[in-house]
């Protein structure tokens, strides 16, 4: 590992989720994942300092690892509970994926950067989270095979919402995406039925945009 985990660290994670909490985040075992978690070593080493700050930071690739708030933000309104199958739009660092691990959540992820894809594949089981499957590879297409899931996370700005994603929604399942151009309305769909989702908007956040197969 490039730097490790000192009582420091800890030490600014507590604060961190203090200030998480008086932001209005409930979910007290999102709050333990961000307690728990290390965030500097998701980050360039050179930002270890800011790590704890509630702020977005670049991690190469012209892509960021979200703001502690947001990652808590969309992870309470997933609803998940332990064994729940997630599928995670954007692995990015992996730190959202480590929130949902630590959840006890069933993991699948498409990260649409080769470069970060391959880093984040050899991190994360460093740091001893294994997700089901890390994929790469378009987002917007979702993946079908291992569909239906009980919550769809998206963790780029989305345009537009992707159809496939509302396919693979599980009844009952919740998507939560940034919709928009910047900034993006943070919103969420719960399927009611084969063909009818209840729809809510929840705010706006400023996300790096999702990205399109191109080729």
């Amino acid at each position: 590992m490039k730097s490790k985990d000192t009582l420091k660290h800890a030490g600014k994670r507590k604060r961190l989720v203090d200030t998480l909490s008086s932001k209005g985040i409930k979910n007290q075992k999102i709050l333990d994942a961000i307690a728990k978690i290390p965030r500097h070593l998701f980050m360039d080493s050179s930002f270890d300092d800011h790590a704890y700050q509630d702020k977005a930071f670049p991690i190469g690739a012209d892509q960021t690892i979200s703001q502690p708030y947001t990652v808590a933000f969309q992870s309470e309104l997933l609803e998940v509970t332990i064994g729940d199958k997630v599928l995670e739009i954007g692995t990015g660092s992996g730190y959202q994926t480590a929130v949902l691990c630590e959840l006890g959540c069933k993991v699948y992820s498409i990260e649409r950067q080769q470069e970060l894809f391959k880093k984040t594949k050899l991190f994360l089981p460093k740091l001893g989270y294994r997700p089901k499957l890390l994929s790469f590879g378009d987002g917007y297409k979702g993946l079908e095979e291992f569909a239906p899931y009980k919550a769809i996370i998206v963790t780029a700005g989305a345009p537009y919402v992707p159809k496939p994603l509302m396919a693979q929604l599980d009844i009952g399942g919740r998507l939560v995406i940034p919709v928009g151009e910047d900034p993006q309305v943070m919103t969420l769909f719960i399927r009611k039925s084969k063909n009818e989702f209840e729809k809510q908007e929840l705010g706006e956040f400023r996300f790096v945009p999702l990205l399109e197969n191109k080729n």
